[in-house]
Formats: C-alpha cells, sequence, structure tokens
C-alpha cells in the first residue's frame, strides 16, 4: 500500500486524533478542503493542495494561501455540482493517490456526511481505497469478499450495510451474529453493530456494494 493521503474537510475535526493521522510519518500527502483549511491554519500545517469554494472559510486564512504560500490552489463557484469533498477526493485520484483518508467527513450535517460516503464509490471504482475516519468511526465502501482482523480493526463492533440495493448470498464467518447466504436488505439493521468473534470475520458476498463502519465508543 502506497503511503497516506488525507483530505482535511470541513466537518467534525477531533484535535488530537486528527493531528495524530496528519502529523505520522505515514502520511505523505494533505489537501485541504474550504473549512478544513482552518484546522490546518491554526496548527501551522502546510497542505500540499487546496481545494474548495471557500464559502466557509475566513478570508484572512485564504489571503494568507493566496499570498504567502505557494500552495497550489483549485477555486470552484459555490454553484456546482459536487461537494468540495468529492472534488478533492478527485483530485487525489487524478495524483494516482491510493491510499486516501478523509477527515472532517462527518459532524452535525448528515446530508453532508451521507454523500461523503456515497463518493467513497469513486474511489472504489479505479481500486483506491478510501475511507472516512474520525475518533469513533471508520467508513469503507466493499464490492468484493473482506476480511476484517481484530488485530488491524478500528474498534470492537462492525456494522455492514448495502449502498445500492440487496446484496443476495451476504456471509459473515467469525461474528458473534453470523449470517450464511443471507439476502442483506436496505429495509433493516439486522447489521448493525456485530463484533469479532475470533480472530477475523470473513465478509463473503458474489456481487454488489456494501458500506462497512468499524466503530468504538
Amino acid at each position: 500500500m502506497s503511503r497516506r493521503t488525507v483530505i482535511v474537510s470541513g466537518g467534525l475535526l477531533e484535535e488530537e486524533f486528527a493531528l495524530d493521522i496528519l502529523k505520522d510519518e505515514e502520511t505523505e500527502f494533505i489537501i485541504g478542503v474550504d473549512s478544513g483549511l482552518i484546522f490546518l491554519y491554526e496548527h501551522g500545517i502546510l497542505p500540499d493542495y487546496i481545494v474548495g469554494d471557500f464559502d466557509s472559510a475566513p478570508e484572512e486564512v485564504i489571503t494568507y494561501y493566496k499570498e504567502e504560500t505557494k500552495v497550489p490552489i483549485r477555486e470552484f463557484n459555490p454553484v456546482k455540482d459536487a461537494s468540495d469533498t468529492e472534488i478533492a477526493l478527485r483530485l487525489c485520484l487524478d495524483l494516482r493517490r491510493q491510499n486516501i483518508l478523509i477527515l472532517g467527513g462527518t459532524g452535525t450535517r448528515m446530508d453532508h456526511a451521507w454523500a461523503n460516503v456515497q463518493s467513497l464509490k469513486i474511489a472504489l471504482d479505479t481500486g483506491a481505497d478510501a475511507r472516512i475516519v474520525d475518533k469513533h468511526n471508520q467508513i469503507r465502501l466493499l464490492d468484493r469478499d473482506f476480511v476484517l482482523k481484530k488485530e488491524e480493526a478500528f474498534g470492537p463492533y462492525f456494522s455492514v450495510f448495502p449502498l445500492d440495493g440487496t446484496v443476495e448470498n451476504f456471509s459473515l464467518k467469525g461474528a458473534k451474529y453470523p449470517l450464511d447466504y443471507h439476502a442483506l436488505t436496505p429495509f433493516d439493521s439486522l447489521c448493525v453493530s456485530n463484533e469479532i468473534e475470533g480472530d477475523e470475520v470473513e465478509i463473503t458476498f458474489p456481487y454488489g456494494i456494501v458500506v462497512l463502519m468499524e466503530t468504538r465508543d
């Protein structure tokens, strides 16, 4: 896996958690997105790229990056057909970044959070590993079988939801609540808050796309 690219968006940014990721040696490339720039500015972190319509970032922050740094900036009209986070994700893929974390992709606005989850499909289609993370959640999309190892899991719980309709023959092996060739539908909460029973869980399904959420309190 290539070294990490981090998109810093304008949602919830828990200071210690975000800084641990941004300052980790595995983080190679940072993209600041609109009001996510405020967090980078306040902590003296210079991004490698800036993206957004800047309708929610203070003028002094934008002026600083435009006039006092050489960071490439892609500025967009606020009236556009994609969110700033989606535009940043597409930029990552254009730059052939394959290991992507999105910070600030969750928060008080569930419409923005859900749009960000759906945007992960753009990365999935290219074979990139893109995840949304905050202090309590890690969210990714799967379109093939996956092994979730307890020693690598983000937290003690995991939930699975179909993204684009019923997923037939869905199985969970090694989970506290296993499933065997189940029709996983988008209309119930059956696969919320499961746990890894042994060392790992095998998630298998022949086709479709599911949302995998690894969570902790």
